[in-house]
């Protein structure tokens, strides 16, 4: 039976459409100050007029690096550009914050780097100089320290970059008080006897780019091993692995040349879930806190901090849009396909996808995250180290974490040989990255050349095992 005329209409009527009643028929009033009308909304409930958003944004940057005490007063830190959103609104917040019209300025010392990688992402010559031209003028707009460097110096890095350097313990709460005593006590006596500069930080407002003036593409020989490298890989994922494996371990050579303490990279909240995910199925869960945290010292002398996490690329895009802050998109990786390419893209369209149904998804992965240990594994020497990572080596017992299927079985044939030799020295998702790219002789040199050198160290220490002292050995009776 149809329902009684009326509102709903009768038996081969229309039903009658309601009007409909906006929810609000004036602006949405901003959450902070009451005042102006709502820019945007971050969250549910979360509206701010542009003012207050711009207040929210630079605190929550500010109260970032205070909260952890990473960074001491004077200290080097080289922020590594991509051009992208987040890390053209982190270089906008380093400045704001060394401005002198800022209340309370930041106390380190800014260095910029960006490191060209057309030539795997299928950019030709005129565009990868387009886009060097085009960042190198934003980077100089800047005033602070900058080097351009492109991918293919990778290859040309030495086997020490594989190595740990000295130091990475954190320093202590009243070590931080101290230095930031020391700081301003020095600043108060350069300003007493009028020595103050005219930079705020004390550095030169310009510096060359590492090896050259001029931003200025590799050789032809340099670009073709680099492709071939790149070539040699059998999936996306490994290629995606092996781009950041070259970008990191280009990084921190740069700034251990270059005499910086830390590095600032601008993974955002987004970003960090994405790769946490990512992470856990590539088999990298036992370093889940290194490379998803606020603080990676796995490298010892050189500390990468992640000062962009807690914000979303939401908040990042609206940011970059209300105050003009330029960037320069590059594009991804070159692949033939567009989807299923990698497990990275499809870990990033899975959870941008529940993203869209389910606001708080990104927001439940990465305080997931955070909730998981800081404290790495330990290693006690380079040789429990992974050659690629340079994290510690979860393979303390083979048979028990069933890491048979992952060797590298070849009878015959010097390949099978050589291939084998870089089994023991990585971890366990190096290696299944590792079956992927191809044959050792078109791995970069450096990393050919550390492999060697453990190998040969292990071969060494195993030959005179039984001349050496335990550490954890006691003689009887000893004190």
């Amino acid at each position: 039976m149809c329902e009684a005329a009326g509102r709903c209409g009768g038996c081969g009527e229309a039903p009658v459409r309601r009007r409909a009643v906006p929810a609000c028929s004036h602006p949405q009033p901003c959450v902070k100050c009451g005042d102006g009308p709502a820019a945007v909304v971050i969250r549910i409930g979360d509206a701010f007029c542009r003012s207050c958003f711009r207040e929210y944004f630079v605190h929550k940057f500010r109260a970032m690096l205070g909260k952890n005490r990473v960074i001491f007063p004077g200290e080097k830190v080289l922020l590594a550009l991509s051009g992208g959103m987040a890390s053209s609104a982190m270089l906008r917040q380093v400045q704001e914050g060394l401005s002198r019209e800022t209340a309370k300025r930041l106390r380190f010392v800014p260095g910029l780097i960006y490191i060209d990688e057309g030539a795997v992402c299928g950019q030709s010559l005129v565009q990868r100089e387009q886009t060097l031209t085009r960042m190198e003028a934003l980077l100089q707009e800047t005033g602070f320290p900058y080097y351009l460097a492109s991918l293919e110096q990778a290859l040309e890095l030495p086997g020490s970059v594989l190595r740990r350097g000295p130091g990475g313990n954190s320093e202590p709460s009243p070590s931080y008080k101290e230095a930031v005593e020391g700081f301003i006590q020095q600043q108060r006596q350069e300003e007493a006897s009028g020595d103050g500069g005219t930079s705020p930080t004390g550095l030169s407002t310009q510096d060359g780019p590492t090896g050259d003036s001029h931003a200025c593409l590799p050789t032809a020989a340099l670009t073709e091993e680099l492709l071939r490298l790149f070539d040699a890989a059998e999936t996306l994922t490994a290629k995606e692995e092996l781009l950041q494996m070259l970008r990191s371990h280009l990084l921190l050579h740069t700034a251990r040349t270059q005499g910086y303490t830390k590095v600032m990279t601008g993974e955002s909240c987004t970003r960090v879930a994405i790769k946490l995910l990512t992470n856990l199925a590539l088999g990298r869960g036992a370093f889940l806190a290194v490379d998803t945290g606020f603080v990676d010292s796995r490298h010892g002398d050189v500390t990468v901090v992640r000062p962009m996490r807690d914000y979303t690329a939401k908040e990042i895009a609206f940011y970059n849009h209300f105050f003009g802050v330029p960037t320069i998109i590059t594009p991804p990786l070159h692949a033939k396909r567009r989807e299923k390419t990698s497990i990275h893209r499809l870990m990033e369209n899975f959870l941008l996808g529940l993203q869209v149904d389910f606001p708080s998804t990104i927001s439940t992965v990465y305080r997931t995250g955070e909730k998981l240990s800081v404290a790495p594994a330990e290693a006690n020497s380079e040789l429990q180290r992974c050659l690629l990572c340079l994290c510690a080596l979860d393979i303390a017992g083979e048979e028990e974490l069933a890491l048979e299927p992952t060797l590298v079985k070849e009878e015959t044939g010097n390949g099978a040989e050589s291939r084998a030799a870089f089994i023991p020295l990585l971890c366990y998702s190096c290696r299944l990255t590792f079956k992927e790219m191809g044959p050792p002789d078109t791995l970069p040199p450096y990393v050919r050349t550390e492999a060697q050198r453990r190998n040969c160290r292990a071969l060494m220490k195993q030959q005179i095992q039984e001349f050496l002292l335990e550490d954890d050995e006691e003689e009887p009776g000893g004190s």
